[in-house]
C-alpha cells in the first residue's frame, strides 16, 4: 500500500490541465509513465501502473501555468499541503507587462510600477469579496516577480496582477514548503525521495 502512495514530483508544461482531462486539454497524470521519468531521480523505486490508481493533484497549476506539481493518492499529504489549516507555502515567478498610458511596458516594469501598488500586491487586495492573506511580492529582476503565498484561490496569482493593472505572460511555480522543482525538466517527474518532507 506505501509503494502504491509515494507522491510523484511533475514539471507540469502550459497545455496540461491539473485534474481530469477537461476541454480536450489533456490531464497532468497522463504525464506519469516510465517513458517521462527523469534519469536524474535518485529514488531505487520503479514505476508501477497501479500506483496511477486514485492519483490526484495536491494543489492545481492552471493550464497556462508551469511548475512544480505534486500528485498523490495519500490524503494525509494533500491535507499537509492544500488542507484548511495548512502553513506550507508556494513559491512562483511570474513575468509580468504593465500598461500605461503610453502603451505596454516589456522591460524594465519594475522602473515604471508604482511602489505602492507592489505594497497592495502584498496585501491589501480582495478576491471574492474575501481579504487574501498577506504575501511575499517582490521584484525577481526588472520584468519579473517572486511571490510566495500560503493559500491558493483559483488563478489567485493572475487575478492579483490584474486588480493592479499588470499582465502575466508567465507562470512557474518553483516550489512547495521545502522542495524546489530544481533541475526536474518540463514534462518529467520523479518520486518523491526518503527524507524529503513538505
Amino acid at each position: 500500500v506505501q509503494e502504491q502512495q509515494v507522491p510523484f514530483l511533475l514539471h507540469k508544461p502550459v497545455g496540461y490541465v491539473s485534474g481530469q482531462p477537461e476541454d480536450g486539454h489533456p490531464s497532468a497524470a497522463s504525464l506519469i509513465g516510465n517513458h517521462n521519468r527523469w534519469k536524474g531521480d535518485k529514488k531505487p523505486m520503479r514505476f508501477l501502473p497501479r500506483q496511477l490508481r486514485g492519483l490526484a493533484p495536491a494543489g492545481r497549476l492552471d493550464i497556462d501555468s508551469t511548475g512544480l506539481l505534486v500528485l498523490t493518492q495519500d490524503g494525509r499529504i494533500a491535507r499537509q499541503i492544500i488542507g484548511e489549516r495548512s502553513t506550507i507555502d508556494k513559491e512562483y515567478l511570474v513575468r509580468v507587462t504593465y500598461a500605461t498610458a503610453q502603451g505596454v511596458v516589456r522591460e524594465n516594469v519594475q522602473a515604471v510600477f508604482p511602489p505602492e501598488k507592489l505594497t497592495l500586491l502584498r496585501h491589501g487586495l480582495e478576491l471574492d469579496g474575501q481579504a487574501l492573506q498577506r504575501a511575499q511580492v517582490d521584484w525577481q529582476n526588472p520584468e519579473q516577480l517572486r511571490f510566495v503565498l500560503t493559500e491558493g484561490k483559483k488563478r489567485q496569482i493572475r487575478r492579483m496582477c490584474e486588480a493592479v493593472g499588470l499582465h502575466v505572460t508567465h507562470l512557474k511555480r518553483v516550489r512547495i514548503g521545502k522542495i524546489m522543482l530544481g533541475d526536474l525538466p518540463v514534462g518529467q517527474w520523479r518520486f518523491l525521495q526518503a527524507g524529503e518532507t513538505f
